[in-house]
């Protein structure tokens, strides 16, 4: 099964028989509109010039929600910095889709539960292992000293920038993680990418404390 590189960020980001999430959604929103912009980037759709984010090809990926924020780019009166992409493409909504589709294919199954008896939750485990364990198989290669692809070097890149690879890869070395997530595997525009996604992370971080002060907590 063909999965885009946000989708391999999710299944890494779900535990595989409860099915929740292993960071919180103001890491993992961001790093899904990040793995957007980067695999855009990957397959030579968007480049980046002067910090902007430009389209280069607007033909179309095949994919439901590459091709939209491709033309969403590529609609875009002026040129945006990354920061600014990863800002508009991340949402809820988008690991929502992302997770339906998942669960569509059969990769995933979505329970729908109740909190108390009154919260409405869902869980996302996993009803076929296999596309997950070749991700994991391809990133593990690398962690342990394979040379990188520029996708699998993305998806290890995002990771870091969502610190979901402390939790997926728990036994990683911490200095091989950074050396692919610093490194110039995946090329300039998908490292300013990264670049970006840590902006997005920052503000979001800001935004909580500022509202946890607000609020007393």
């Amino acid at each position: 099964m063909s999965v885009t590189i946000a989708e391999e960020l999710l299944l890494l980001a779900y535990s595989e028989e409860e099915g929740k999430q292993l960071i919180g959604a103001t890491q993992l929103d961001p790093a899904l509109g990040g793995a957007i912009l980067a695999e855009l980037a990957v397959n030579e759709r968007v480049a980046l010039t002067d910090k902007k984010v430009s389209v280069e090809n607007a033909a179309p990926l095949g994919d439901d929600e590459l091709d939209a924020a491709l033309s969403r780019i590529a609609e875009e009166s002026k040129e945006r910095k990354p920061d600014w992409w990863v800002q508009k493409l991340h949402s809820t909504k988008l690991r929502r889709r992302l997770l339906t589709r998942l669960a569509e294919a059969g990769v995933l199954t979505e329970e729908r539960g109740r909190v108390l008896g009154i919260f409405p939750t869902t869980r996302w485990p996993e009803a076929d292992g296999s596309v997950e364990a070749e991700v994991r198989q391809r990133v593990g290669d690398v962690l342990a000293g394979a040379e990188p692809d520029a996708r699998t070097a993305v998806l290890i890149a995002v990771m870091y920038a969502a610190k979901l690879d402390r939790k997926a890869f728990p036994g990683a070395s911490k200095e091989r993680v950074k050396e692919i997530a610093e490194g110039e595997w995946a090329g300039d525009a998908v490292a300013k990418t990264i670049a970006a996604i840590n902006s997005v992370l920052v503000i979001a971080a800001s935004t909580a404390a500022i509202g946890a002060i607000a609020s007393g907590n």
